[in-house]
């Protein structure tokens, strides 16, 4: 199950709209154990994950035990279901790490295998494939992406300086964040990141440059410039901006003639985008994980909103040396948050070079 675990970690962030599934199927053999096919969703999703795997089996699957993050399908979609596969194959047992949350599936494909006469065991490893499949299962229960907060600050707690870029983070942590990207369906920041820092959003660790996620600006008056280096490469890496619905049209129609693809989404408060009506628009799109890199403005907005699943913060060793006041990383609603006043707790933390990361994941 760990190497089931580890082959669908390894592909999350491109498996969208299906979750990233991994399989392992071992034979007993007079020599011991055998692994004896691999699999993983592919891109796009399809196909998935058991389908590759037993297909690398062939007859070495039949009265073998099959190990799956997820529950296998049992509807009918582009394919037929992957737990009648499973039973043509002829596989002796099933270990499920998670049922799905899909209520196209919920226990239907479990079901299914154990009245073909497979043995199944669900459980095994089920906190780490919730972890993996948390955006699948927002997705197809409540309509949208689980949304991953990533902020950076000084030991004394600071993020950003006012109208200038401020640099936090080593190179090990730095790396560590690009590795994030990687697996992430998209990257999400605030229109006051592009104007500050005019970010590339990519990928940049040698040889996965190819990995660069789809980018996302939250933008509600189309204040983006078309200098900007984000709607400069729209046409090389997908670039979506969000507004609302009064935003300008003129803006619009620039930012679309350079490749960029506009959305509109009712105002919420102070007539800005409706962080929750976004949300649901992500998901009706399939994505499954969003990165929002935004900085402290939009983390504050969005845990207001209760719409944070996972939180990555952090900490320099070094403090603060602007000589202007800097801008706290964590607003007041963020902050109790992270504290232990709501649904977020505290599950590890790490070590990159001389900085600090500590994470947190929504529970219950």
């Amino acid at each position: 199950m760990a190497t089931a675990l580890a082959l669908g970690a390894r592909n999350l962030g491109h498996a969208a709209p299906n979750p990233s599934v991994g399989a392992v199927i071992v034979a007993e053999t007079p020599a011991g154990p055998l692994v004896v096919g691999r699999g993983v969703t592919h891109p796009g999703g399809r196909p998935h994950a058991e389908r590759i795997a037993l297909d690398r089996a062939g007859e070495a699957a039949r009265g073998a035990t099959m190990y799956v993050t997820l529950e296998p399908c049992s509807h009918h979609g582009r394919t037929s279901p992957c737990s009648d596969a499973i039973i043509e194959a002829g596989i002796a047992r099933v270990v499920s790490a998670i049922e799905d949350a899909d209520p196209r599936v919920r226990g239907r494909g479990h079901a299914r295998l154990r009245a073909a006469g497979i043995a199944v065991e669900v459980g095994l490893g089920a906190q780490e494939a919730f972890r993996q499949h948390r955006g699948h299962f927002l997705r197809v229960t409540a309509g949208r992406p689980a949304v991953h907060v990533k902020l950076a600050q000084t030991r004394d707690g600071i993020a950003a300086r006012p109208g200038t870029r401020l640099m936090i983070t080593g190179r090990a942590a730095n790396n560590r964040v690009h590795l994030m990207r990687s697996h992430a369906d998209a990257i999400m920041v605030g229109v006051g990141t592009v104007l500050a820092d005019d970010p590339q959003l990519t990928v940049r660790l040698p040889g996965m440059e190819e990995r660069s996620p789809l980018r996302i600006v939250v933008d509600s008056a189309l204040r983006t410039p078309v200098t900007a280096g984000l709607v400069q490469t729209a046409r090389d890496r997908s670039t979506w901006i969000v507004a609302t619905e009064k935003a300008p049209v003129e803006a619009e129609r620039a930012l679309r003639a350079a490749g960029v693809e506009v959305m509109r989404v009712a105002a919420g408060s102070e007539g800005r985008v409706n962080l929750a009506a976004m949300l649901q628009l992500f998901g009706s799109l399939g994505l499954t994980r969003l990165l929002c890199e935004g900085g402290p403005a939009l983390a504050e907005e969005l845990a207001k909103a209760d719409l944070v699943d996972e939180v990555t913060l952090i900490t320099a060793s070094h403090a603060y040396d602007g000589h202007e006041p800097g801008i706290a990383a964590l607003g007041p609603a963020l902050a109790a948050a992270l504290a232990g006043e709501g649904s977020l707790v505290r599950f590890g933390e790490a070590v990159a070079g001389e900085d600090h990361l500590a994470f947190w994941e929504r529970v219950g």
